[in-house]
């Protein structure tokens, strides 16, 4: 009984000092001061401010826009990834497409970068955020719809080829239903990596575009002000919430890609 407390002690105090900021950002997005140095009194006019500066609205636009496009090519070449994942047993494969999400985000950050420049010679900008979210978005999504294979029973696609269905037929109509909520998850694993990165951005945004992320470590440099909270409140949610959606989609994949 008395470990048992003791566990219960740890946890709490653990989920305290993970969450705790989390909630003062929440609650002083809603101070009604400038300074943002004590509690005022309430209001929601950071946000009316919010939706008014056209630079934030910009860089909300461009992690939009990223995000959405990343997320859809990451998962069109995740899926096709997972597949082959699970079908050859190919083992240099894995690491080929796992190495991203696993990698430290300054090292994949600064080896995009010289990529970029030295090998492509490619200003930094739009394409540069696009191809970077990519390549580490790609490898959550194939991570996701190869769990969702691995329990999927083989034998439901062979009796489609033994019906006389063709590959793309048994795959069109037999595993790819099947593996439908992966795919999604994998979707919204993939915006969510994607909207809210700052490290890899950081490095190959350039000077021609910002995102959401960079335009708030750009106001920070100067005071956390309300504005600040609101933004982080609003992009705290839309994050939560993606996950969340995803977890009651494929909890079990979804579970491995965290662990992992």
């Amino acid at each position: 009984m008395r470990t048992s407390a003791t566990l219960w002690s740890i946890a709490l105090l653990v989920y305290m000092f993970l969450y705790i900021p989390l909630a003062v950002v929440v609650l002083f997005s809603f101070n009604n001061s400038e300074l943002n140095a004590q509690w005022v009194g309430f209001t929601t006019r950071w946000y009316t401010v919010l939706l008014e500066d056209s630079d934030m609205l910009a860089a909300a636009g461009n992690s939009l826009l990223i995000a959405t496009m990343s997320s859809v090519f990451s998962t069109l070449l995740g899926t096709m990834a997972g597949i082959a994942m699970h079908e050859y047993k190919f083992r240099l494969l894995p690491a080929l497409v796992l190495a991203p999400v696993a990698m430290p985000e300054i090292l994949l950050g600064i080896a995009l970068l010289l990529f970029f420049r030295q090998v492509l010679d490619l200003t930094l900008g739009f394409w540069s955020i696009l191809i970077a979210h990519m390549t580490f978005s790609l490898g959550a999504v194939a991570m996701i719809v190869q769990s969702r294979l691995t329990g999927m029973d083989k034998n439901v696609v062979e009796a489609a080829r033994d019906l006389g269905a063709n590959p793309w037929q048994a795959f069109r109509y037999v595993m790819l239903p099947l593996i439908m909520p992966a795919v999604t998850a994998g979707f919204l694993v993939a915006f969510t990596l994607s909207i809210d990165d700052f490290v890899i951005t950081f490095f190959n945004a350039g000077v021609s575009i910002k995102t959401l992320p960079l335009q708030i470590y750009s106001m920070i440099k100067v005071a956390v002000t309300p504005e600040v909270n609101a933004v982080s409140t609003l992009l705290m949610a839309v994050t939560l919430t993606l996950i969340a959606l995803a977890s009651r989609i494929v909890p079990d994949a979804i579970h491995k890609f965290r662990t992992d």
